[in-house]
């Protein structure tokens, strides 16, 4: 059965708390299975024989009539995780020396337009690549520090995103790998 990861947008941010418990029972009610929680900032692991293009619209929806809220969900599979998690984007020297290193996911890829309009946050500090549905981000600065934020960039692209940490992505990637990848760990 296929496995998901959904990304959870205002999941313990911003006034909105919702206990992983809470948000376990509200994923087995749409009856996904195999469902668990990685951190407390809307990771939801499970799975499902629905298409990826059924399962997020249905997540938004259950969520919205649950918690009075929207929740933006980004939704992608255990194999899409382990990519971008080992993705290199940016060379590792500049990873190893940076402060900050994110990754945005967003519902669809970027347009040639949009693309250049994210590009229009690099500074001296900030530095950006566009892969996929993803927007990757590195900074010499702490993420508090830094003049980017999501919601700068949602309002100067007119678009959704969520943001997770490089270390949060890759220890999903490690933590829930495709199954022919563990087989790969397991064989060798």
């Amino acid at each position: 059965m296929p496995r998901y990861v959904a990304l959870l947008r205002a999941i313990n941010v911003g006034g909105h708390i919702v206990k992983m418990e809470d948000l376990r029972a509200l994923f087995k009610s749409m009856k996904f299975k195999s469902v668990e929680t990685f951190i407390a900032s809307g990771n939801v692991i499970f799975e499902t024989e629905l298409s990826a293009t059924e399962v997020g619209p249905k997540i938004e929806e259950c969520l919205r009539k649950a918690l009075g809220y929207e929740v933006a969900t980004f939704l992608r599979s255990d194999t899409e995780v382990a990519e971008i998690a080992y993705y290199m984007p940016f060379s590792e020297p500049d990873i190893a020396s940076a402060a900050t290193f994110c990754v945005g996911f967003l519902a669809a890829p970027l347009s040639a337009g949009a693309a250049r309009r994210a590009m229009g946050f690099k500074t001296p500090d900030d530095d950006f690549h566009v892969h996929g549905r993803e927007l990757y981000w590195i900074s010499r600065l702490r993420q508090s520090d830094s003049t980017f934020s999501n919601s700068a960039f949602e309002k100067a692209l007119g678009i959704r995103a969520t943001f997770r940490g490089m270390n949060t992505v890759r220890k999903l990637a490690a933590k829930y790998p495709p199954p022919e990848h563990a087989a790969n760990q397991r064989n060798s």
